[in-house]
């Protein structure tokens, strides 16, 4: 039974434990670079001296670790089949940071139920490790654990490129987000763009639509160019700030991190990645509410 010290002491060590500010990076099409914003948001976000956890979850077609040249041996598809734990599938990628592989190849990881997800995010908020930052790299699209997620966020970076569907898919996710799960703000990142103007208006275009049909408020939070240094990153396995830092798209994606480590850490929080959880209890209650 948990005394009265035991207690005291783990008030005093939840209290000690830095706030983790947790971030979905998603996007409503798959091939618009949303993996390569989050791995190379996470690796930048290192560099600044931060501690970020990059958690894979496209938990059926999962790539972080491809990106990143790390070959775990075990990933999120044992944690929910109860062989492993959280902390055993956990590894170490470049400049520091910690990532959650997700499995590759396995059906039914994409179709979790959601109290399938709500374990896995209550498994993540349990892990004892020392981290600022939540980095989650989302599925494309609409799916299930794609809400969940998103609703247990404090912030959601929508990656969008300069095509048709690309645009009508992002303006369909924060449709949803926003009309069915509560999610009222938004960070868009135009990406693989030929230059400032067009990132800018592919921004407008986007907001333009949301403004007219959605109560939302959109944030357009920088641009990453079109950069053969990307390219070649991807293929070498290696995070492009890492490999090319001077690139244009090195110097974007810093740009970016700067901007990500200004917004504001959770007021009152414990700290530890608990928070995740508290942030979807929240979101739950918050629905109800409606």
């Amino acid at each position: 039974m948990e005394t009265s010290l035991d207690q005291a002491e783990g008030l005093r060590r939840m209290r000690a434990r830095k706030s983790v500010k947790v971030i979905a990076v998603a996007s409503g099409k798959g091939g618009v670079g949303k993996t390569n914003i989050a791995v190379n948001l996470a690796v930048a976000l290192a560099q600044k001296g931060a501690k970020p956890l990059l958690l894979d979850a496209d938990l059926g077609l999962g790539n972080v670790d491809i990106l990143l040249g790390l070959s775990p041996r075990y990933n999120l598809s044992h944690v929910i089949s109860g062989e492993k734990t959280m902390e055993q599938v956990l590894v170490d990628g470049p400049q520091g940071i910690r990532v959650l592989p997700a499995a590759s190849g396995i059906a039914h990881m994409a179709v979790l139920g959601s109290q399938a997800q709500a374990g896995l995010i209550q498994a993540v908020s349990h892990l004892d490790i020392d981290v600022d930052y939540l980095l989650i790299d989302l599925a494309a699209g609409i799916a299930g654990d794609v809400l969940t997620f998103s609703r247990a966020a404090q912030e959601v970076i929508v990656v969008v490129s300069n095509e048709p569907a690309s645009i009508t898919d992002a303006y369909a996710l924060i449709k949803v987000l926003s009309r069915d799960h509560g999610v009222r703000r938004f960070r868009v990142l135009p990406n693989m763009v030929r230059d400032q103007h067009e990132g800018q208006s592919l921004f407008q275009r986007v907001a333009t639509v949301a403004d007219r049909y959605l109560d939302v408020s959109l944030e357009m939070v920088g641009t990453i160019p079109l950069d053969p240094a990307l390219r070649s990153a991807v293929r070498a396995q290696r995070a492009v700030v890492e490999l090319y830092p001077d690139s244009p798209a090195a110097r974007a994606l810093r740009a970016l991190a700067t901007m990500v480590r200004a917004w504001p850490l959770p007021a009152g929080s414990a700290g530890h990645i608990e928070f995740f959880m508290e942030r979807l209890l929240s979101a739950e209650k918050a629905l109800q509410d409606l």
